[in-house]
């Protein structure tokens, strides 16, 4: 592949020997091609980005949240760094006194708030692994994940403590403190002291330490900071060792991308935190924060409320999963096909116009002025006004969604990649590049990259066209799963974590994920579906908002599970005089032919070959949720559970089409 300039080859390709796979050429951000970013100085741990900030940024605004009076809303309420500083000490002392050492294990089970933020840093300052319990999850993995990391101590969201003691009393057999975030009931103390644990209110637990002073221990780099569980889509979580390392090296690396592309973080910006603390991604985009002395503002905990609060606080950068994306791009459509046939059109023209000059290397704030002013600043203003970049991650963002926000949200829209495993952030696109829409972007500047050949799956990375296995090398990349060595040799090799990701180099130096290595399946004519690829292709179709497709051995034909767009669909059934709700059209056989011709269209469209052609679909009004554990905290489908859960319709789909 032509080097291009955002990407450097820094090894080259290997062909395959001893039976072993060919590699193709180590390739790095161009933004490294002088050397890996140097550490930031004096950040040899987490509690230094904290503490640092601390001294450098006093008086600036840290964490806030909303003032409720009388049960309403108000403005946020912010908490300075030092104000914080001074509530983490007597966290920390709080915890010593329960006789909770360096090195041992602290739960934080919750919603993101202020307290979360505080309690991590307790862990960071006395050296103790903080072990974040999915506020998602239900009390099976809470427990499995209390019992496995031997937790001693858990802080836990007032209304999270119910939950938690379904996990009693297997956990109490590790689990010996409990600290609320709010207020605790003489009921809750009674039933937790049976088990020979205490529990504490936020207010009790921060005297527990009053007067007392307890030296913090040495951290190195080398040190676990986080035990990250990562959901998985089959069997128990994975606990991922973090290490401070790996934390404090990709904010040197964040630094230098944004420096590089004229975006760089500073003390006036401010986020909004919504995104589970309990996932790597929002981890350390808040570490990132504290380390410029920036703003971290909290969401309200109720996603209906989400616009609303952001609406308030106004932030500067917004992060996102596609599905948050995805509920943004409907209610934008539904309110411009609602808006009359002169302002859509105007909506129309201005949108085409933009977008024809930023596909000819125009930036997004230079493409239209006009168009943005009289047009487009609705769209900014619905995300407060000052958002200057979004970024998705934790699953693919379809193209259409990418396409349309990047014309209409007056702001960079990127898309990353990372795992729990590679500390997030391991590629990002780079903004005002249309053409690497799409795309994940080129890797970030701390990492090497490199493809691995999966012959079994026809991918070869030393094609015209490279594909394969994603593997980075690099100090973000974890330093294995926590009691499970035997899964730790498994994906890293030589130092190379492979992902299990498939991914296609781009012309861009971008990188695309185009495929899952374990999501394959062989039907009865002996073809191998690639089936993540497909529902990447399929998920383009504007109608349908989440598509799961299947396949056996024992069948000739792939079938498909469809959510389907509401506003879309019912704008058609009202075009074609179809009546009723939208839980009766997709009952409707002409609501499902005309879903299937969509389908049929792009699979045309994209050269899909014939055994790769969804033959039958059945249409749920309810989007793919994790109520019925169809999907993982962060959205990716859980395929034994979908199958599972779908059977007897997968049964009536083949029997009726055959």
């Amino acid at each position: 592949m032509a080097e291009d300039k955002f990407i450097v080859q820094v090894e080259p390709a290997k062909p395959a020997t001893d039976g072993k796979p060919s590699v193709g050429p180590v390739y790095r951000s161009v933004f490294a091609k002088d050397g890996f970013p140097a550490p930031i100085e004096g950040l040899d741990c987490c509690w230094d980005i904290f503490r640092l900030s601390v001294e450098k940024y006093p008086n600036n605004p840290m964490l806030g949240r909303r003032e409720i009076t009388n049960g309403k809303p108000g403005k946020y309420v912010w908490m300075t760094y030092k104000e914080v500083y001074d509530v983490v000490v007597k966290i920390g002392n709080s915890i010593r006194s329960c006789g909770v050492e360096e090195g041992e294990k602290c739960g934080i089970y919750g919603a993101n708030c202020p307290e979360w933020i505080m309690s991590m840093e307790a862990c960071n300052a006395h050296g103790l692994y903080c072990v974040p319990l999915y506020d998602s999850l239900g009390a099976g993995a809470v427990e499995f994940i209390i019992c496995h990391a031997e937790v001693k101590i858990a802080f836990v969201e007032e209304k999270k403590i119910p939950e938690l003691l379904k996990t009693f009393p297997n956990a109490a057999k590790y689990l010996k403190t409990v600290v609320s975030f709010g207020r605790v009931t003489p009921e809750q103390k009674d039933e937790v002291e049976k088990f020979g644990t205490v529990i504490y209110s936020w207010e009790e637990f921060l005297l527990l330490g009053e007067g007392k002073c307890f030296d913090l221990p040495v951290k190195k780099k080398t040190d676990i900071c986080t035990i990250m569980y990562t959901s998985g889509t089959t069997g128990d979580p994975k606990g991922v060792l973090i290490s401070n390392n790996s934390i404090v090296t990709l904010i040197a690396g964040v630094k230098r991308l944004l420096e590089s592309v004229n975006e760089a973080l500073t003390v006036n910006d401010v986020y909004i935190s919504y995104l589970p603390l309990a996932h790597i991604f929002d981890r350390v985009i808040e570490e990132c924060f504290i380390n410029h002395g920036a703003s971290i503002g909290f969401w309200r905990g109720d996603v209906k409320l989400l616009v609303e609060d952001i609406g308030e606080l106004k932030p500067t950068i917004f992060c996102a999963v596609p599905r948050v994306l995805e509920r943004v791009y409907s209610g934008l459509q539904l309110k411009i096909s609602s808006g009359g046939f002169l302002k859509s059109k105007m909506f129309s023209l201005a949108y085409a116009f933009k977008f024809r000059n930023m596909k000819k290397g125009s930036k997004h704030d230079e493409a239209s002025p006009l168009c943005d002013k009289i047009v487009f600043s609705k769209v900014k203003e619905g995300l407060g006004g000052r958002v200057r970049l979004i970024l998705s991650g934790a699953a693919p963002l379809a193209s259409h969604i990418e396409t349309f926000l990047k014309v209409v949200a007056c702001c960079h829209v990127l898309q990353g990649y990372g795992l729990t495993e590679t500390c997030a952030g391991t590629f990002v696109s780079i903004p005002n590049r249309m053409d690497m829409l799409g795309t994940v972007g080129p890797p970030v500047p701390n990492v090497d990259v490199c493809l691995e050949s999966v012959p079994e799956m026809g991918y070869d990375a030393l094609s015209d066209v490279p594909r394969g296995e994603v593997c980075v090398r690099g100090d973000t990349v974890f330093s294995g799963y926590y009691k499970r060595e035997d899964l730790t040799k498994e994906v890293l090799v030589d130092g190379w974590f492979h992902t299990g990701d498939i991914g296609e180099w781009q012309p861009s130096g971008g990188l695309k994920i185009i495929d899952r290595k374990k999501n394959i399946f062989k039907l009865s004519q002996g073809e191998y579906v690639a089936v993540e690829n497909l529902e990447n292709v399929y998920g383009q179709v504007p109608v349908i908002d989440s598509i799961w497709i299947y396949g056996n051995s024992f069948e000739s034909f792939l079938v498909a599970i469809v959510s389907p767009n509401k506003p879309a669909i019912e704008n058609w059934a009202e075009q074609n005089d179809i009546p009723g709700d939208f839980d009766s059209l997709c009952e409707n056989q002409k609501v499902k032919e005309y879903i299937l011709e969509e389908l049929k269209k792009i699979a045309k469209e994209k050269k899909l070959k014939g055994f790769e052609i969804i033959k039958s679909v059945h249409l749920d009004p309810v989007p793919f949720d994790m109520e019925r554990d169809l999907l993982t905290p962060t959205f990716k489908k859980k395929r034994p559970q979908l199958l599972k859960y779908y059977q007897s319709v997968i049964d009536n789909m083949y029997k009726s089409t055959k």
